[in-house]
């Protein structure tokens, strides 16, 4: 009797990952700080950016914006949560190199730009500009794969993440 619901539900479901940015998509355990690439936060992917223009990574909502600006907390239409990290320990910079174009509870997609970094002010303070996905939630993902590497651009599919 109430069959159309559910069929409602799974059509809005997207399990995708998407590319955050332009550049080179790369394993996160190529991260160059041991948090992210022994996957102690979760798994996911890094993309060496070509511009600073970053987008969501999922379809989904924004669940928190770091106060230092430098990562986004998400939350994918089916469950999964997803840590946007931009740059390797760019929490020390204060905030300086982010403009954050999302807040909280805000719907988002791939086309949505959540930030614009200033990948030269990162550079500049001796950082890497790596920007990282991390599903944070591990325990709750039936099935992770990242289905390209290499060269991407943003808003591409580049894998999915299954609840």
């Amino acid at each position: 009797m109430f069959g159309f619901l559910k069929k409602k539900e799974s059509a809005t479901l997207d399990e995708s990952l998407y590319a955050a940015v332009s550049g080179n998509l790369v394993p996160i355990s190529e991260v160059k700080d041991p948090v992210f690439s022994q996957k102690m936060m979760g798994d996911g992917f890094a993309i060496i950016p070509d511009s600073g223009e970053i987008y969501a990574p999922i379809k989904g909502e924004v669940m928190s914006v770091f106060q230092t600006k430098h990562a986004i907390g998400l939350k994918m239409t089916n469950g999964l949560e997803i840590l946007l990290h931009m740059g390797v320990d760019t929490v020390e910079l204060k905030g300086e190199p982010f403009t954050v174009k999302v807040s909280d509870g805000a719907k988002v997609t791939n086309e949505t730009m959540v930030a614009v970094v200033d990948l030269e002010a990162i550079k500049a303070a001796e950082k890497a500009d790596d920007i990282i996905v991390v599903i944070t939630n591990m325990d709750a993902v039936k099935h992770f794969e990242l289905t390209k590497t290499g060269r991407v651009s943003a808003g591409e599919v580049i894998g999915k993440a299954q609840a």
